[in-house]
């Protein structure tokens, strides 16, 4: 048990190699490993991030996320393990009361297979050697200002190393013309309508085709989930390109978990060489979510912020993560997730406002049920300047039965439905009868995003209910969309 961070949820790391360290880097993890695993609940991550994140380390995070909190954290609980608190509510709870918010808007590295399980102690001092300046003892003394600056620069060239170049800015795409009819019809402005059809668990395309052609003129684009809830089906990259085939754009979904940074390079670059431009960029739900048997817990190698910076660095810089040239530079329009009704507004508006920063031009949110409380976090972003640089699509999912509230209300992370919702849906009678309720709320909901400042648009998540989409549209009033052109 460390006396700051919640307990390690795995065990340390150890080097994947050993033959390279001498007596003096022996000695110096082992007594690292015992300090700071006593005190911070170290994992020997080899790229500490304690002074960013309120001397609580972020590896106790049964996720391993380095940039934030989850779409499930909740005050309470950790979504993986409801027995512990949630390593990241801890920390940002630490800096709100220290005034050290915008030191969590650093955009942190994954880590580097050949620093886990070693020292960092003399990885720093290496580092202050090669940078040749502060912080020097004597600037302590008579210059506290100039000592400041040159230990936060000595800490900073630690934590970022060359091939990742992580910072806390906001930088937009290096490009002007769209790269989707997703990205023009937003730029154009008005109320903007995407959906999503859930991939099959065969590998018919049959079923992707008649989602497809439901959709066609009701929606912009259509997402495809990747392997949502832990749970395997047909790829979002096959399903997205059978989906342009018909004539509807898609918006591939490529979530981190199970996947490597190569594996998730190799993917992107496979998307654009398919002509799939709109990338929605996610952490991915742990693999407690999915049935039995359950994989191993290992932790993710990237999360939906690393997986931004990566994507917009290759098309934006042209370059792989390991410093290769790519010589015609993929063309994407990329996206996020983010989940207004998890933690705190504030909260969830630092974590935005690093995927806006990392490389996110559009967000679609988990679905809205409680008006109110999606307000105060479009608010909580106003307030951090992000309403301007990104396109807000505001999840929507309309009820097809009480069954489906009532498990969404008790069981889905970062999901909230009042309560006189799920009284609707349960009072509604019959099955015909609870199918018009849910729509019915649905086109409510709708009626008041319409007139909610600040948003593009709705992304509406049917759920196997694809043929209520077009309905909802019209009578809501929102004009077609454009068919993408045949491929």
């Amino acid at each position: 048990m460390s006396l700051f961070s919640p307990p390690r949820y795995q065990a340390a790391f150890r080097p994947y190699r050993r033959d390279r360290d001498g007596l003096l880097i022996r000695a110096l993890t082992r007594v690292e490993r015992w300090i700071k695993g006593g005190i911070f609940g170290c994992r020997m991550c080899g790229n500490c991030l304690l002074k960013q994140t309120a001397h609580i380390c972020p590896m106790t995070c049964p996720k391993g996320l380095r940039n934030g909190l989850c779409g499930g954290a909740t005050p309470e609980a950790c979504e993986v393990d409801p027995s512990r608190p949630c390593t990241w509510h801890r920390i940002y709870e630490r800096a709100q009361k220290r005034g050290w918010e915008d030191r969590l808007l650093e955009v942190n590295a994954p880590l580097d297979g050949d620093r886990v399980g070693r020292e960092t102690w003399l990885n720093l001092y290496r580092v202050w050697r090669s940078r040749g300046k502060g912080p020097r003892l004597r600037d302590a003394l008579f210059q506290r200002g100039r000592f400041k600056e040159e230990w936060d620069a000595l800490f900073f060239h630690a934590r970022q190393p060359d091939w990742w170049q992580g910072d806390s800015r906001y930088h937009p795409p290096a490009y002007e013309e769209p790269v989707s009819r997703l990205e023009e019809e937003l730029r154009a402005g008005g109320f903007v309508v995407t959906g999503e059809i859930a991939p099959p668990l065969g590998p018919s395309p049959e079923v992707i085709r008649k989602k497809a052609d439901l959709l066609r003129g009701a929606v912009v684009a259509a997402n495809f989930t990747d392997n949502a809830s832990a749970s395997a089906r047909m790829s979002s990259l096959a399903s997205s390109k059978i989906c342009l085939d018909v004539g509807l754009e898609p918006v591939m979904q490529l979530q981190a978990r199970d996947r490597s940074r190569v594996v998730l390079e190799s993917d992107a670059i496979g998307a654009a060489g398919l002509g799939i431009p709109n990338i929605l960029c996610l952490t991915g739900d742990h693999h407690r979510f999915g049935p039995g048997p359950v994989t191993t817990p290992d932790q993710f190698d990237m999360d939906a912020i690393q997986l931004l910076w990566m994507l917009r660095r290759m098309r934006d810089e042209g370059r792989y993560l390991d410093g290769r040239e790519i010589k015609a530079p993929p063309r994407f329009f990329l996206g996020a997730a983010a989940s207004p009704f998890g933690a705190l507004p504030e909260y969830e508006a630092i974590r935005a406002e690093k995927k806006v920063n990392a490389g996110a031009q559009f967000i679609q949110t988990q679905p809205v049920f409680d008006h109110d409380r999606f307000v105060d976090w479009l608010e909580a972003l106003d307030k951090r300047d992000l309403l301007g640089k990104v396109h807000i699509l505001a999840g929507l999912i309309p009820l097809k039965s009480a069954r489906a509230a009532q498990f969404m209300a008790d069981d889905v992370p970062g999901v909230v439905i009042p309560d006189e919702m799920v009284q609707r849906m349960t009072g509604a009678g019959d099955k015909e009868s609870q199918q018009e309720t849910g729509f019915v709320m649905a086109l409510e909901i709708l009626e008041k995003l319409k007139k909610t400042p600040g948003i593009a648009g709705t992304h509406i998540m049917a759920v196997h209910w694809e043929s209520i989409v077009p309905r909802l549209v019209e009578e809501a009033g929102l004009r077609k969309a454009h068919p993408a052109p045949q491929v």
